[in-house]
C-alpha cells in the first residue's frame, strides 16, 4: 500500500512539473508573438503619433530584453528585410533602443554585420544593399559612428580598384553606395565634408571610365523620343548630382528620429566591425545592368494631378524605390501588391497611378528578361484596375497608346511581351478597345511594326476566344488583319470518307451526338464497330475522339465542355 502511495505521489509530482512546463512554454510563445505583432505593426495607421508609439515600443523592449533580447533582434532583422518601406521607422527604434540599452544595441549591429557578410557571400544582393542602408541611416540615429560608416562605403568602392572582374561587380557595389547617399548625404556632408568629397571623386572616376556597350541591347526603344533612356548607374549618379546641388537637403523622406533627436545625441555609438568582401570567382553572380524606364512626361499628366517628377530628381529615385521594393515584397500575389501599391503608407506628392503603371511596365520590358513572370504584371494591372476603376483604367489606355505611337523603334522582344499582355488584357475586359483610333496601320505596309502589332494581337485574342467573337468587336476595316478562320478538320467527311473504317458510324455518332444522345447511346453505337473483325480499338478511339471534337471545336469552352460531358465514355474508348 505505501509503495503504490509513494509511487503515486512522486507520478503527480512528475505530472503537476511537466504541466509547469507547458505552461511556462506557452507563456514564452505567447510573449514571443505578442512583441513580435508590437514590433512589425509599429508604423502603421494609428490613432496614436509615430513618435509616441516608437517611444512606447521602446520601452516595452527594453524591459524585455532580458529574457528575449535574441528573438527581439531576430524579429527586427526580419524587418529590415522585409518591410524596406518602413526602415526610418525601425532605425529610429534601434537608435531609442540603444540609447537605453548599449549593449543590445551593439549586439543588433553585430547581427547586421553578420548578415551582410552572408548575403554577400551568397549572392544575396538585395538583402546585402538593405541591410547596408539600414546601417547607413543608423548613423543618422547615433547608433553607428560616421566615420565608421565611410569607412564601410570605401571598402565597397575598393572594388572599382580590383583587376580581371566582370564590370558587374564593381557595378553593383557602387550602385550600393550611391543608393544609400539620399539618406545619409546631408549628414556626411556636415560631419566629414572633406572625406565625402573624396568619396563622390571616386565614384565619379569610375563612373567616367566604365564601358557603357551594353545600353544599346538593353534599351527598349531604339530612338530616345523625348525621355533619354539612361543606364542606371548613370541615372542615379545624375539624382545624386542634383542632391549635392541642393546642399544634400530633401524633403521626401520620412525621418522619424528628428523628434529624438535630444535623446539620440547622448547615446553612446559603435563602430562597424571590419569586414573582408568575398573575392570574385567563376561561379559569383552579379545583377545584370539596366536601362531606367520612363514613358509619361511631365505633359502627360493631367493639370489636376500633382506634377510628375523629373528624371533626375531624388523625389523620383525615392518613389521608384518605393516601388521596386512593394512589387518584390509581394509579387507571388497579385491582390496584395496591388493594394500595397495604391497605398504605400508615404504621402507622396507624385501623381501616383501614373508611376505605378510606368514602374509596372518597365519591368515587364526588362531586358533581357522580366525579374517575374510576364503574366504576374498583367494580372497586377487587372487588381489595379479592379480596385481604382475611376482612375487606373484611363492611366493604363493612355500609356497603351504611348506605346503604340512608339512601335516604329520598339525592341522586338519588348512588342513581344506588350502583344501578350495587351490581348490578355483585353480578354479579361470583354476585348473593348477604341480600335478606330489605331487606323493608320490599315494605310501602312503590312509588314511594318503597327500592323504587325495590332495581327498578332487578334491571333492571341483569337486563342483566348474565338474568331466570331473578335469579328464582332473589331472594326470591318480591321478584318483583313485577322487570321483566316481556323477550320477543323473531320477525315470522315472528306471526299472519298466512305471507304474509310468506321465511316458509317462516324456519321451516325455525330447525328446522335447534335441531338444530344446520353452517354450510354454514344458508346452503343461505339460498340457495334467490336463487331466487324477488322475493326481494333484504336479505329473505336479515333471515330470517338475525331466526332467529339470537331463538335466542340468552336472555342476551348465547347471543346472542355464536350469532353467532360462524355469523360466517361472517354475512358471506356481509350
Amino acid at each position: 500500500m505505501s509503495r503504490r502511495r509513494n509511487y503515486s505521489d512522486s507520478s503527480d509530482e512528475e505530472d503537476g512539473g511537466y504541466a509547469r512546463k507547458r505552461r511556462r512554454q506557452a507563456d514564452t510563445l505567447d510573449i514571443e508573438e505578442r512583441l513580435e505583432s508590437l514590433i512589425t505593426r509599429v508604423g502603421e495607421k494609428s490613432t496614436s503619433s509615430l513618435e509616441s508609439n516608437l517611444e512606447g515600443l521602446a520601452s516595452v523592449l527594453e524591459a524585455d530584453l532580458a529574457n528575449y533580447k535574441t528573438k527581439i533582434l531576430k524579429i527586427l532583422y526580419d524587418c529590415v528585410v522585409n518591410m524596406p518601406q518602413r526602415m526610418t521607422v525601425y532605425t529610429t527604434l534601434v537608435g531609442l533602443l540603444n540609447a537605453k540599452n548599449y549593449n543590445a544595441g551593439g549586439d543588433f549591429v553585430e547581427i547586421l554585420v553578420k548578415q551582410l557578410k552572408e548575403a554577400l557571400k551568397t549572392g544575396l544582393h538585395r538583402n546585402a544593399r538593405l541591410v547596408l542602408r539600414f546601417l547607413s541611416d543608423l548613423m543618422n540615429c547615433r547608433v553607428i559612428m560616421v566615420s565608421s560608416l565611410l569607412t564601410l562605403y570605401n571598402i565597397f568602392l575598393d572594388v572599382t580598384l580590383e583587376d580581371g572582374i566582370p564590370q558587374a561587380r564593381s557595378d553593383w557595389y557602387v550602385y550600393a553606395v550611391l543608393s544609400c547617399l539620399p539618406w545619409v548625404g546631408l549628414e556626411l556632408f556636415q560631419k566629414r565634408q572633406q572625406d565625402f568629397e573624396r568619396l563622390l571623386a571616386m565614384i565619379e572616376s569610375y563612373l567616367k571610365k566604365r564601358q557603357k556597350i551594353h545600353v544599346t541591347a538593353l534599351r527598349v526603344w531604339s530612338v530616345d523620343e523625348g525621355l533619354p533612356q539612361e543606364e542606371y548607374l548613370d541615372c542615379l549618379w545624375h539624382q545624386i548630382t542634383n542632391l549635392k546641388r541642393n546642399n544634400w537637403e530633401e524633403h521626401e523622406l520620412i525621418r522619424p528620429y528628428i523628434a529624438f533627436d535630444g535623446t539620440l545625441c547622448d547615446a553612446l555609438q559603435h563602430t562597424i566591425p571590419t569586414i573582408m568582401l568575398p573575392s570574385h570567382n567563376d561561379d559569383s553572380v552579379y545583377p545584370l545592368p539596366s536601362v531606367v524606364y520612363h514613358m509619361f512626361d511631365y505633359a502627360d499628366v493631367p493639370d489636376t494631378l500633382p506634377p510628375l517628377p523629373g528624371q533626375y530628381s531624388l523625389e523620383r529615385f525615392i518613389v521608384e524605390e518605393h516601388l521596386t521594393w512593394t512589387i518584390a515584397m509581394n509579387h507571388t500575389e497579385r491582390k496584395d501588391c496591388a493594394g500595397a501599391l495604391l497605398e504605400p503608407g508615404i504621402k507622396f506628392k507624385v501623381p501616383l497611378n501614373y508611376m505605378i503603371v510606368e514602374m509596372v511596365f518597365g519591368q515587364l520590358f526588362r531586358l533581357p528578361r522580366p525579374e517575374y513572370l510576364e503574366l504576374f504584371y498583367g494580372s497586377l494591372l487587372i487588381e489595379l484596375c479592379k480596385l481604382q476603376p475611376g482612375s487606373m483604367p484611363q492611366v493604363l489606355a493612355q500609356a497603351t497608346e504611348i506605346l503604340y505611337e512608339r512601335l516604329d523603334s520598339m525592341n522586338t522582344s519588348c512588342i513581344d511581351r506588350f502583344v501578350n499582355w495587351f490581348s490578355y488584357h483585353l480578354s479579361n475586359f470583354q476585348f473593348k478597345w477604341s480600335w478606330d483610333d489605331w487606323s493608320d496601320c490599315l494605310s501602312v505596309d503590312c509588314e511594318a511594326p503597327k500592323p504587325k502589332f495590332v495581327r498578332e494581337t487578334l491571333l492571341k485574342s483569337l486563342r483566348l476566344s474565338y474568331h466570331q467573337r473578335i469579328t464582332e468587336i473589331i472594326p470591318s476595316s480591321f478584318e483583313k488583319l485577322l487570321p483566316l478562320k481556323a477550320l477543323p478538320y473531320y477525315k470522315y467527311e472528306e471526299e472519298g470518307a466512305g471507304s474509310i473504317p468506321g465511316a458509317a458510324i462516324a456519321h451516325r455518332l455525330m447525328q446522335a451526338m447534335k441531338n444530344r444522345c446520353s452517354p450510354e447511346d454514344a458508346q452503343t453505337i461505339i460498340n457495334e464497330l467490336s463487331n466487324s473483325t477488322n475493326t481494333n480499338n484504336a479505329v473505336k478511339t479515333d471515330v470517338f475522339l475525331q466526332t467529339l471534337l470537331f463538335l466542340g471545336a468552336k472555342s476551348f469552352s465547347h471543346s472542355f465542355s464536350a469532353i467532360s460531358k462524355s469523360a466517361a465514355s472517354v475512358s471506356v474508348v481509350s
